[in-house]
């Protein structure tokens, strides 16, 4: 695994000013700030990757939240989506402790690397296509990296799915035509030409909406992480 590869591409992304309207809204939000959070130094940037390098199972999610990664600088930190993220994976033993408040809080994942198809926190939660696909070069340039030892993949969401999936062909995986439709629970293996096939697997997003209503239960959640988890070779635990 190349780590330093890693760690460089991370740096690169933090830089990024591709997309000017995500941006415009990462800075204004970082710069108005919300009462909560007035006292916080915002991020303001595009967030990068988090988790060792050597990950077997890779979570991909949407984008970073406005007062969330935007504000501390790391994937679904400082939210309520990462509050149910972050248990989860404590409670099946792929995370140090339950709770991911900032940037220097000790979290360390087992096994496990979080990102995004976009860096930037967007206007509504909502991207554009466009942004959707300016983004993408850096997703795969992860997903190589990740390659001689990511076994796994859970994508949280149909935009996550959308957008991973192309990325995926463009890593090197096998995308089956037609390409597979996102669903809670949804597995398909990815063939390679040169190395080991990728589980995928879909499963609702961790979005309020989806948890305050009940859509996706903590008990759902485990379920995917726990399958995807020992697909990939880890060895989950039975915490929840």
């Amino acid at each position: 695994m190349d780590s330093r590869g890693l760690a460089r591409l991370d740096r690169r992304i933090a830089g990024c000013r591709a997309c000017p309207r995500l941006v415009a809204w990462r800075e204004e939000v970082a710069g108005t700030k919300r009462a909560a959070f007035a006292d916080w130094t915002y991020w303001g940037r595009p967030v990068p990757g988090f988790g060792p390098p050597g990950a077997r199972l890779l979570i991909i999610g949407l984008a970073p939240a406005a007062h969330g990664g935007n504000r501390t600088g790391r994937m679904f930190t400082g939210d309520r989506s990462g509050d149910v993220l972050y248990q989860a994976l404590y409670d099946v033993g792929l995370a140090s402790q339950p709770a991911s408040v900032h940037a220097g809080d000790g979290l360390e994942l087992f096994g496990v690397r979080v990102t995004a198809p976009v860096h930037c926190a967007p206007p509504a939660n909502k991207p554009t296509p466009a942004e959707r696909d300016a983004c993408r070069p850096w997703l795969v340039q992860e997903l190589r990296l990740l390659r001689p030892t990511v076994r796994a993949a859970v994508v949280l969401g149909a935009f996550g799915w959308q957008a991973a999936l192309p990325a995926f062909a463009e890593a090197g995986w096998t995308v089956p035509r037609p390409r597979p439709a996102f669903g809670h629970g949804a597995h398909v293996e990815l063939d390679a030409a040169d190395g080991p096939p990728l589980g995928l697997y879909g499963c609702f997003h961790v979005s309020q909406r989806n948890t305050f209503t009940g859509k996706l239960t903590p008990e759902m959640l485990r379920d995917v992480l726990r399958t995807a988890a020992t697909r990939a070779g880890l060895r989950p635990a039975e915490r929840g």
